[in-house]
């Protein structure tokens, strides 16, 4: 029926997302210090004060913008078995298949330029993803273990979609699959049991 309102949660699940598009556009573009929070107020069509309702701070909207789509989330259910392939699968997707990877590369940046973005970053986006490692190891020194498999990934991307480190910028999915996999494995199961 035209005109009929839309429910409470839905409209709240319109603003969410249009607030987050807005951001990654605008963090993407501008940086995580030129974005505003009016200017993503007003590129999502909503009040400013929605963004704070919704997020709360810049930083709480900067994580949650860079945070990744549940398609590139492989990592966070994977086994010691394929947490390699996992986590190679979701950077190479997140880069490289996402409708949002400029936006991911620019946010990379970002974190790299700001305080507030990197521990963003750091301790919003990465740890979810060295707490998945974490909990799916196990032996001794898992949290050192699950912070350099985070650092190598952190490392991977960087080289090559920032930096475009030759022959990294151009390897296969089949070379990195085949190099950094037991790079990483060696990390998940440091006795190779």
């Amino acid at each position: 029926m035209p005109g009929t309102p839309l429910p409470r949660d839905e409209r709240r699940r319109r603003s969410e997302t249009a607030i987050l598009d807005a951001a990654r556009e605008l963090f993407a573009g501008n940086g995580f210090e030129r974005t505003t929070i009016r200017a993503v107020g007003a590129r999502a069509g909503v009040d400013p004060a929605l963004v704070m309702q919704h997020f709360g701070n810049k930083e709480s909207l900067f994580a949650a913008a860079t945070r990744w789509p549940g398609e590139h989330q492989r990592i966070l259910g994977a086994t010691s078995d394929n947490l390699a392939a996992a986590a190679i699968d979701d950077l190479l997707a997140h880069f490289e298949e996402g409708a949002d990877s400029e936006a991911a590369v620019a946010l990379m940046r970002s974190c790299l330029t700001h305080p507030s973005a990197l521990a963003a970053m750091r301790d919003d986006v990465m740890c979810e993803r060295r707490d998945a490692v974490a909990a799916a190891i196990d032996g001794d020194d898992v949290e050192l273990r699950a912070g350099l498999f985070a650092a190598c990934m952190i490392g991977l991307g960087m080289a090559r979609y920032l930096i475009k480190m030759e022959p990294v910028a151009s390897a296969t999915r089949e070379d990195l699959h085949r190099l950094m996999g037991p790079v990483l494995q060696a990390l998940v199961d440091p006795a190779g049991e």
